[in-house]
């Protein structure tokens, strides 16, 4: 789905076509949703959200982290990575001991930035900041209810078995199948795939790439 927010300069016709694949509950996608909004003070982008369920069979109450199943080393990896970036970005984030199931926070999210566009972003950085840095469980329609409440856009909280809404994020998740995304946070710019959360180096030799018209580089 579609948003035109978070450009610096250029007119629409000239933006930089970006798409970000991202869970509310990943924290990767926390840090690469922080670096998508940063570069586009930079750059003129036009940025297409798309919705992607990670953790499917997660109940709605959480589960301990520990039931993910990673393996301890990939695990320890995985965080001492996660740290160093966090670290560098300056963000905040708060014990995780929990997961949850994020399908109804995704459908919120889906459904303001069809509905409610101009109120997209508050909503979807409080999505963001409520689960890692607040600790709050938004796999609860209550915890849901009073983040929406808090940005106006009650009326766009949806029925975990909304058809229609439903069909909006399977929409999604074919689209991250058809180009053959392995996982979550990433980012297309242009034609170019980029997984995880990149640096900001990397986004913004992608923008001058893409800018140029030439052929790509190497990521960093």
């Amino acid at each position: 789905m579609a948003a035109t927010n978070g450009s610096a300069t250029g007119g629409e016709d000239h933006r930089i076509p970006v798409v970000f694949y991202f869970d509310y509950i990943c924290p990767f996608c926390y840090v690469g949703a922080h670096r998508l909004q940063r570069i586009t003070q930079r750059y003129p982008v036009a940025v297409e959200y798309r919705f992607v369920e990670i953790h499917p069979d997660s109940p709605a109450g959480g589960r301990p982290v520990s039931e993910l199943g990673y393996p301890p080393e990939q695990w320890r990896r995985m965080n001492e990575a996660l740290t160093a970036m966090l670290e560098a970005d300056g963000l905040l984030m708060a014990e995780r001991t929990f997961t949850t199931n994020s399908r109804q926070a995704l459908l919120l999210a889906r459904t303001v930035l069809q509905r409610r566009p101009g109120r997209f972003l508050a909503l979807h950085n409080a999505l963001f900041h409520a689960y890692f840095v607040d600790g709050r469980n938004i796999g609860e329609t209550a915890v849901l209810e009073s983040i929406a409440a808090d940005h106006d856009v009650g009326d766009c909280l949806m029925p975990v078995d909304d058809r229609q809404a439903l069909a909006g994020l399977l929409e999604d998740v074919e689209a991250a199948r058809s180009t053959g995304l392995t996982g979550v946070p990433t980012l297309i710019v242009g034609d170019r795939a980029f997984p995880g959360a990149v640096s900001m180096d990397t986004l913004a030799a992608a923008m001058e790439e893409h800018t140029r018209g030439g052929a790509p580089g190497e990521t960093h």
